[in-house]
């Protein structure tokens, strides 16, 4: 089962659309999604607008794979579940984010491994296809160390672009 999770702030029609369109062609593939405030409404995976944190957490635990905006807390969730995790920045010139924080983030933040960063919704679809090659993250080791003093200075970064 593939979980696609867009955060609880805002909606991101250009991911669920990307997904829902792919996996109109994928039979068989099990696709839950969990969509905000978009307006963009699936034709064919289930969805829901938002859930709660078990709800949230079963759905990581039990999926193969987590698409995503390139979120902290979804990294996090992938990694503690041991789950590949495909990111899609949200990006300000679209209208989708306040500033570029994600996009100017996720190459450094979310390098390690288990986290595929798509650039655009033809990468996006490519990697989807690609699924089953995808590896999960290891166990939070040694890495998570770097990991939390590279989202301080990433989440300091981003505070002082958006003032």
């Amino acid at each position: 089962m593939i979980f696609v999770s867009v955060g609880t702030q805002l909606g991101f029609d250009r991911l669920v659309r990307a997904v829902d369109e792919w996996r109109a062609s994928q039979h068989g593939v099990r696709v839950v999604a969990q969509i905000g405030a978009g307006s963009y409404e699936p034709l064919n995976m289930w969805s829901t607008p938002a859930m709660d944190t078990t709800s949230y957490e079963r759905l990581v635990e039990s999926s193969d794979l987590l698409v995503t905006h390139a979120g902290v807390g979804s990294l996090l969730a992938a990694r503690r579940w041991r789950k590949p995790v495909i990111m899609l920045p949200r990006r300000a010139e679209l209208g989708e984010h306040r500033n570029n924080h994600q996009v100017e983030g996720a190459a450094e933040l979310f390098r390690a491994r288990g986290a595929y960063i798509a650039e655009d919704i033809e990468q996006l679809k490519d990697l989807l296809d690609r699924r089953l090659e995808l590896r999960a993250p290891s166990a939070l080791e040694s890495e998570s160390a770097g990991l939390g003093v590279r989202l301080g200075e990433l989440l300091d970064m981003g505070l002082e672009q958006a003032r």
